[in-house]
């Protein structure tokens, strides 16, 4: 240790260097003790708010999901179903499982159909081979509308009342109620032309708003099965004027154009 006067600056200055050192360790252990606490919390808290969830979604399936899936497969609109149900669900929760309900069972696409964009629900299929061994294989339930298909292009613009609804029933016996599907702006025009949705709305029947205006369209163009309720519809809403769309054949590969009327 050096005698003269800067020596004795020296140890000085390394003794408040040592003590800073340490106080900046011992913050820093603070501040990394809080930050893992932190994340403790947080991960704790969100193992919380999943075991929350997945009982809410539980009881929801427990009480209503069977039911609800049941209506909408006898053509109950989301407002009729609400009023069935005898235990109390929010109608956003009824509206939800409707709209999953419908998009697995290929009632509504959210994919042009025979693009093979649309896989359908996953699902495990038990199969036997011939020595009686059983398997279970992952399949999809899109069936026929996850294929793709390579379509006839053609145009339909007949003006004559009545005419729309005599073609779409002959296409639909042609190629089976289940694999012609038809095009839907209506989340689109809720977003972008919410006056239009509401004067198209005024030309249907009180059961046919219900349903349309019931349903959480997306904002993009979906494709809904053509099952009578709605060929009706579009036959309403093209001899009023405010349908323009396309026509799926899946069967018989014909994409037709309808026209503005």
């Amino acid at each position: 240790m050096c005698q003269c006067s800067s020596g004795t600056a020296v140890r000085v200055g390394i003794y408040r260097s040592d003590r800073q050192n340490i106080r900046n360790m011992t913050e820093n252990c603070l501040v990394d003790g809080g930050k893992c606490i932190y994340r403790r919390k947080a991960r704790l808290m969100s193992e919380q708010d999943f075991f929350k969830s997945a009982l809410s979604d539980f009881a929801f399936e427990a009480a209503s999901g069977g039911a609800i899936r049941h209506l909408a497969d006898l053509g109950y609109t989301v407002k009729q179903i609400g009023e069935k149900l005898t235990y109390p669900t929010p109608p956003e929760r009824v509206r939800g499982a409707v709209w999953k309900h419908l998009l697995e069972t290929g009632v509504i696409l959210t994919k042009e159909p025979g693009s093979g964009k649309e896989q359908g629900k996953a699902e495990y299929r038990m199969e036997r081979d011939k020595y009686g061994r059983t398997s279970f294989r992952l399949a999809s339930s899109g069936g026929d509308r996850a294929r793709s298909v390579c379509f006839k292009e053609k145009f339909y613009n007949e003006t004559q009342d009545g005419a729309l609804k005599l073609f779409l029933g002959k296409l639909c016996e042609r190629n089976g109620e289940n694999e012609v599907y038809i095009s839907c702006d209506f989340g689109w025009w809720s977003r972008r032309d919410l006056e239009k949705l509401t004067a198209a709305l005024g030309i249907l029947n009180e059961r046919q708003q219900e349903y349309i205006s019931g349903l959480p369209w997306e904002n993009i163009v979906c494709y809904h099965r053509l099952d009578m309720r709605m060929r009706e519809i579009v036959v309403k809403l093209y001899e009023a004027g405010y349908y323009q769309g396309t026509c799926y054949c899946l069967k018989t590969a014909e994409r037709i154009m309808i026209e503005k009327r």
